[in-house]
């Protein structure tokens, strides 16, 4: 009766859901051509560079016991989906692969989980700048990373369980740390340690996983605060400017991806609202001068376009196994703002979304 009672509230609040969301028409297909005994693990990113190639981040190539185990890999795609290569194999901060973005020198850009680390590489693939470090092999301490509460306080330089980066128009980076830390970290273009804002908590500017970041055109950041269910809007030196939330009805019962159906009242209750409708696990911005942003919920597994004030102008899609529908997504790629390539995790896949559709 609560996940009933939650879903009805959603559909009749003026306050919680926005009235008249529109369907957006799309089609959905594989643009990968995999090379023979080459295999897809868990997609956590994607990205896409001016010349329209293609950036799997994807946790295959397995390697170490079943616990603990390195799973990160970079795999490049010609435009037509052809393989072209693999990008740093067997790097020294693959861990547990997060995100990749691409920025505007096509430079490729990789933030690792599980090595605490990001790394840039050129566009040709050799590694140019590394931020962050894993914890040490031979250290008799090293093994998983804890999550004490209140979290320790974090350090310049370092991140605990990092997870995406974002590029203004100065050449700016802005890395989103983490699962851990609860901030976001600001370098300059020469890779030098500028700022960082933010703490754990639900006050504006304050943090419950920031789970992936976007830059728009004028250098206002967007992030993806999942666990606190609402999307923040900083200036390029951590000045909070608003925040808004995704409230577009849904079905009372909808499947999820996997797992059982949510019990929306206990998490709530909870305080960590990454499986609540609405709640963001990707932001990504168009370019050009007509930008528009998308973001996706885990449950029921949708995919939102808004405007950048946060005004949901359609939805798209659910949970599900085939194509059209989908398994997590961690990353999104929108290199215009009908065209959008969607990294999921539970469906071991890229998937590429063409928008409305000519008939």
């Amino acid at each position: 009766m609560k996940r009933l009672f939650f879903g009805l509230m959603l559909l009749a609040s003026p306050v919680l859901a926005q009235d008249a969301v529109p369907q957006i028409p799309f089609n959905g297909s594989n643009p990968l051509k995999l090379p023979k005994d080459l295999y897809l693990g868990e997609v956590t990113g994607v990205a896409v560079n001016s010349k329209g190639h293609v950036f799997v981040l994807s946790r295959g190539n397995t390697t170490g016991p079943a616990y603990a185990a390195a799973a990160a890999q970079l795999l490049e795609f010609a435009p037509d989906g052809t393989f072209v290569r693999e990008i740093g194999k067997n790097l020294y901060a693959w861990s547990f692969g997060h995100t990749v973005r691409v920025d505007p020198g096509d430079n490729i850009w990789v933030a690792d989980k599980g090595s605490d680390m990001v790394v840039k590489f050129s566009p040709g693939g050799r590694v140019l700048l590394v931020f962050g470090r894993k914890q040490e092999a031979s250290d008799e301490e090293t093994g998983p990373v804890k999550h004490p509460k209140p979290p320790l306080p974090a350090e310049n330089g370092r991140f605990r369980q990092v997870t995406d980066v974002a590029f203004d128009p100065a050449g700016n980076a802005f890395i989103s740390d983490g699962y851990i830390n609860s901030r976001v970290a600001k370098v300059d273009r020469n890779g030098n340690w500028v700022k960082s804002w933010g703490d754990r908590g639900t006050k504006p500017g304050e943090f419950n996983t920031p789970h992936s970041i976007a830059a728009d055109a004028k250098g206002n950041i967007f992030v993806a605060d999942r666990g606190n269910r609402r999307i923040q809007v900083f200036d390029g030196e951590g000045t909070f400017q608003r925040e808004f939330t995704i409230d577009v009805p849904y079905d009372s019962k909808a499947r999820p991806a996997i797992g059982n159906l949510p019990d929306l009242a206990k998490i709530e209750a909870s305080g960590t609202k990454t499986m609540m409708p609405g709640a963001p696990w990707t932001v990504c911005i168009t370019p050009g001068p007509k930008q528009v942003l998308y973001a996706s919920d885990a449950f029921p597994g949708r995919v939102f376009k808004l405007s950048l004030e946060g005004k949901v102008l359609g939805v798209l899609g659910e949970s599900g196994k085939q194509w059209k529908q989908f398994g997590w997504i961690h990353e999104i790629a929108c290199p215009s703002e009908n065209v959008l390539y969607v990294a999921e995790l539970l469906n071991w896949r890229v998937q590429k979304l063409v928008l409305n559709p000519k008939k």
